[in-house]
């Protein structure tokens, strides 16, 4: 993986109709979008889920700190 340590990168995602940017290192992206592929959605839809996710915690997180999370939990580290 020579872009382990690569800085983040901006893309645009759609929630809700709505565009947003999310930034993102690559190692997070490629996990996001193996998780979306693997639950058969868009990554959009993904995305959307873990925001409305996020925004139910009392204090919300970024979007982009909500999806880092959300992967770390997914591979059982939180609990």
């Amino acid at each position: 993986m020579d872009d382990l340590y690569h800085p983040p990168v901006k893309r645009s995602v759609t929630i809700a109709g709505h565009e947003t940017s999310v930034t993102l290192e690559p190692v997070f992206w490629r996990a996001i979008e193996r998780a979306a592929e693997s639950r058969a959605i868009p990554l959009n839809a993904l995305i959307a889920r873990i925001d409305a996710e996020r925004l139910e915690a009392e204090e919300p997180p970024g979007l982009a700190g909500a999806i880092r999370v959300w992967l770390f939990s997914e591979a059982g580290e939180v609990q």
